[in-house]
């Protein structure tokens, strides 16, 4: 069994999630003030609109995605607080360091994690 995280290192990994927290809320003010506003009277024809409407769909799907990854960063982010960061929710161990560094925001083991990959293949 790996042993539990140090203050010190719930104190860095707690620096490294709200650093990425900030750069995907970041991300998506400038998306909002930037990239969403569409303009048809700007595009001089129907493929600049098309075209236009693609990237903008596309931009849609990524912030989407950066919903999903805020909500992980958060849930890491109380896990420390709460006294259960670096505990897998499937078999209940520690959670490696080395991936814990690699992917603060995991829930998973990497064995529990080739599983659930595992799983999903099955099923798919």
């Amino acid at each position: 069994m790996v042993t539990r995280i140090s203050k010190r290192g719930l104190n860095k990994f707690r620096q490294n999630l709200e650093t990425k927290r900030k750069a995907v809320l970041d991300n998506a003010e400038r998306t909002l003030g930037e990239d969403m506003t569409l303009d048809p009277n700007d595009l001089p024809d129907e493929m600049d609109l098309a075209s236009s409407e693609y990237i903008q769909s596309f931009n849609f799907r990524l912030r989407g995605r950066e919903k999903v990854h805020l909500a992980k960063l958060d849930l890491a982010l109380e896990k420390i607080d709460a006294g259960t960061f670096g505990v897998c929710e499937s078999c209940e161990e520690m959670i490696s360091s080395k991936r814990l560094e690699a992917r603060p925001e995991t829930t998973l083991c990497i064995q529990c994690k080739e599983e659930q990959e595992r799983d999903e293949k099955v099923i798919a």
